[in-house]
């Protein structure tokens, strides 16, 4: 039994943001338990509760120097672990929409060749210049974007205020639009 064991919640963060791997470790074990249940009540897919685990505790250590509680840790992770079970559901419900509406398209429609490759050099284009943001802009865009969070689910999780997560957002998007005007102006020649 480590001595880290003994210590409380609150002594392991302090720790924690001191950059003490075995207080992170012990807040690991200590939880990690619990929270695999809390979340394989409510996701029945063993490797998306890992999933969840993993960028959760990730977040907790690649934050740890700017780790401001409102409450106790507990909580903190069990409502981390709620919002990313949230995030996954809301992306199940997003993406079997846009199955069915595909399904109905396939149904209707035929997609002509060359417009599946213009879409393909799109889609490769704006993933690229997303890849080029600065990193902070590019974790934000991407949340927004890619994990469909709203701009407050964004501040929360990252410690800043939902001003700071609506300009970073809208800095990105003027920065796609010049960087794509021109490329999609040849694209669709």
């Amino acid at each position: 039994m480590s001595v880290y064991d003994s210590y409380n919640d609150n002594q392991l963060v302090a720790l924690l943001k001191d950059s003490d791997l075995e207080a992170f470790t012990t807040i690991h074990k200590r939880y990690y338990g619990i929270l695999y249940r809390h979340a394989y009540a409510r996701v029945s897919e063993r490797e998306d509760v890992k999933d969840i685990l993993q960028e959760i505790f990730l977040f907790l250590w690649n934050n740890r120097e700017d780790l401001n509680f409102n409450s106790c840790l507990s909580a903190y992770l069990c409502t981390a672990v709620r919002n990313k079970i949230l995030n996954i559901l809301k992306h199940e419900k997003v993406k079997s929409g846009y199955i069915e509406s595909f399904e109905k398209f396939l149904e209707n429609d035929s997609v002509l060749p060359d417009e599946l490759i213009r879409t393909k050099q799109l889609v490769g284009l704006i993933e690229k210049e997303v890849e080029l943001l600065p990193p902070q802009m590019r974790l934000i865009f991407q949340m927004s974007r890619n994990g469909h969070l709203t701009h407050r689910e964004i501040a929360d999780e990252l410690n800043i205020s939902p001003l700071t997560v609506k300009k970073q957002i809208n800095n990105s998007l003027k920065i796609l639009r010049l960087k794509l005007k021109a490329h999609l102006y040849m694209l669709f020649l």
